[in-house]
């Protein structure tokens, strides 16, 4: 099993738990010692050593290359992909390849990763494709605005992270459709509002979500529940494109169940990052 983001908040209890449950877990990092802290922690809390961190960074089309790479040179299966890390920043940023950066993260990156390993998912059929969106992308009433997807004219950061989850919902959609009858399912999920270090790349929600965490959020542990279970649980086998919210089916927005504009995502995203798969 494959988690992104698993050297922090969710992602690293993701991996702790599915480690607990036998797995052989990988997790991606951007940071190296950032990941080998995690590792330590996981093997530690999981009595588990069956753990690895593969670099990977989400904003870099070729470090996304590298990934995968070196995730087919360690194995010729994937069971699992969570899809989990992301972020939210304040100001408007670009990736390395000029990308709007939330969008870039959180929607294209995961999109070209999955792409990359969509072949092992298949070897390893059945399999599952768990990616991390949001309640949020209930904000995004409107959908996706395609004449601005990299948010040029006009950003905002929370409006921004919005329209990527609601991008996150629409991928998982699109992505169900377009491997039924393969054994691979995907399903999306919304983990809560969690007390975790998420925020903390931006440079103006960090007091924010720090405050927040305090007052009102729940446990990484708790918010990765909904993951764990879509990843591991025998309950949901052959279930897919559907979105998840403490363990049970939720309902998405209108917007959210667009099937013409996951497709026209699918196809855009294409454009952008080249042609999903290997």
């Amino acid at each position: 099993m494959l988690v992104t983001g698993g050297n922090a908040g969710i992602g690293k209890e993701t991996a702790i738990a599915l480690a607990r449950l036998g797995a052989r877990v990988l997790i991606t990092s951007r940071d190296p010692r950032r990941g080998a802290e995690a590792i330590e922690e996981i093997h530690t809390r999981s009595s588990s050593a069956s753990a690895e961190v593969v670099p990977l960074d989400l904003a870099d089309l070729a470090s996304i290359d590298a990934c995968a790479a070196a995730v087919q040179d360690r194995t010729d299966r994937l069971d699992v992909l969570v899809d989990n890390a992301g972020l939210m920043l304040s100001q408007r940023t670009e990736t390395r390849d000029g990308f709007e950066t939330t969008f870039g993260v959180n929607h294209l990156g995961h999109f070209c990763l999955t792409g990359r390993l969509v072949g092992l998912l298949r070897h390893g059929a059945p399999a599952r494709v768990v990616v991390v969106a949001s309640h949020a992308h209930k904000v995004a009433r409107r959908g996706l605005d395609f004449d601005d997807l990299q948010s040029t004219r006009h950003y905002r950061g929370f409006s921004a992270y919005a329209r990527s989850k609601l991008a996150n919902v629409l991928f998982t959609l699109e992505l169900a459709r377009r491997l039924s009858g393969t054994g691979v399912t995907a399903n999306a999920v919304h983990p809560g509002y969690v007390n975790s270090r998420f925020g903390r790349d931006g440079d103006g929600y960090e007091r924010v979500i720090s405050l927040g965490g305090r007052l009102l959020a729940i446990s990484p542990e708790r918010g990765a529940a909904t993951s764990v279970y879509l990843a591991s649980s025998n309950a949901v086998d052959g279930a897919t494109g559907g979105y998840y919210a403490r363990g049970r089916p939720a309902a998405v927005s209108r917007a959210g169940r667009d099937d013409v504009a996951a497709r026209r995502l699918w196809a855009t995203s294409e454009q952008l990052v080249g042609p999903f798969g290997p």
